[in-house]
């Protein structure tokens, strides 16, 4: 039988139909609203043995026909992994793991920990004069990480407004039309093959100055990887990070015995952007893999070449995983959370998300005594990214 997952009911609250799914059909067989047939997997046990599983490709680029396969009439898979798929997301080994090798180096814990003193100076210019009624999501969620991937990657600030919009038409695929989808997705690869173009003739100390540098001197990628690595990057590095800030914020603002908990001691911060993860990670899915050969998930058969999303929001859920996987304890110790995902594909930005999460925390909590929820919140339209249209607050007091 196949169920309508992603409707009005799941935009109300995907918890509830992912307990559910946990529960009546963990590996359940849906239809996307682009008209796609996917298998959906909500436990955490499953969600985990697929995310390692090698059976499981991404490799579209080299069988295009997959998509188109499981397409239902009047469907329409086209999206933005058709127009940058020469990246280390849309690959397998071993071109997977030569792509990642070569932005490895901007991520390990030393750059990160040298990065720390501007992502605080950012952060407390961002909240310097905030006060009253405001979007906490447009004033803070949205530009912090904007600013660092926007440095980190070497896009001129004036820039950024329009290549974090475009970003996120890209990001929510599933919420547009097809057609504004790969529009927005083309509109940025041409702004980054641009890009390329002027770090070739003048290069910073960047992450995409590097990558020109691993293209022209040590042609270890394409061109073709080479803009669409770039565009991973920027994507990945900002969308999650913003919903990890306003989904964390918006479960303090209903919760203020776990707000005070985090003021009382500013040391469990760290822990707590864990429990955040897990809670309402950014990601309610992952995206495409299929099937190489026929597979066994829990006691579903599924055939070869299907499509196969898994729910990492779902799985953080999973009552056969957590204690009370429902309510946020930000003293719990929330390790093995899949909200950056498992296996080769492991997020690999995830300490620099981290990082970034925990002065976020630290500076609103410190510098905002008074923060409280000022209207209601909605969840943004889309299957693949968890995170709200807006963040309402006030300031009542420090």
């Amino acid at each position: 039988m196949i169920n309508r997952v992603f409707d009005q009911e799941y935009l109300r609250d995907p918890h509830a139909v992912y307990a559910r799914l946990r529960r009546e059909q963990p590996v359940a067989l849906t239809v996307t609203s682009q008209g796609v047939r996917v298998w959906l997997v909500t436990r955490y046990e499953d969600v985990k043995a697929v995310l390692a599983d090698p059976r499981m490709s991404k490799d579209f680029t080299g069988n295009p026909h997959v998509m188109k396969a499981n397409e239902i009439e009047g469907g329409d898979s086209s999206g933005a992994a058709a127009v940058v798929p020469d990246n280390m997301l849309f690959n397998d080994p071993p071109d997977h793991a030569r792509l990642r090798r070569l932005v490895l180096a901007a991520f390990t814990a030393g750059r990160v920990r040298a990065l720390r003193p501007r992502i605080e100076e950012l952060s407390r210019g961002l909240l310097d004069g905030l006060g009253g009624e405001f979007d906490l999501m447009k004033e803070y969620a949205v530009p912090l990480p904007a600013m660092v991937v926007g440095e980190l990657l070497g896009i001129p600030e004036p820039d950024w407004p329009k290549v974090i919009d475009w970003s996120g038409t890209t990001i929510e695929g599933s919420a547009h039309d097809p057609a504004e989808v790969v529009a927005a997705a083309r509109a940025t690869i041409a702004y980054l093959g641009d890009l390329c173009a002027a770090k070739r003739e003048k290069p910073g100390d960047d992450l995409v100055s590097a990558l020109v540098h691993a293209h022209d001197q040590e042609g270890r990628m394409t061109m073709e990887e080479l803009v669409s690595t770039t565009w991973l990057l920027l994507v990945a590095g900002h969308e999650t990070t913003v919903h990890l800030i306003a989904n964390g914020m918006r479960a303090l603002l209903r919760r203020p015995d776990q707000m005070a908990l985090l003021r009382a001691d500013p040391a469990l911060v760290p822990q707590a952007v864990e429990e955040f993860l897990r809670f309402d990670g950014p990601l309610s899915t992952s995206t495409y893999r299929f099937t190489t050969e026929p597979v066994t998930i829990g006691e579903t058969d599924l055939p070869a070449g299907a499509l196969v999303l898994v729910s990492l929001l779902s799985a953080n859920r999973d009552a056969a995983q957590y204690e009370r996987p429902d309510d946020l304890d930000v003293s719990r110790r929330a390790g093995q959370h899949l909200a950056f995902g498992h296996g080769i594909h492991y997020c690999l930005g995830a300490s620099l998300a981290r990082t970034e999460g925990e002065i976020a925390f630290t500076h609103l909590l410190t510098r905002l005594p008074g923060l409280e929820a000022a209207g209601e919140t909605r969840w943004r339209p889309g299957m693949l990214m968890h995170g709200l249209t807006g963040l309402p607050v006030r300031v009542t007091s420090g």
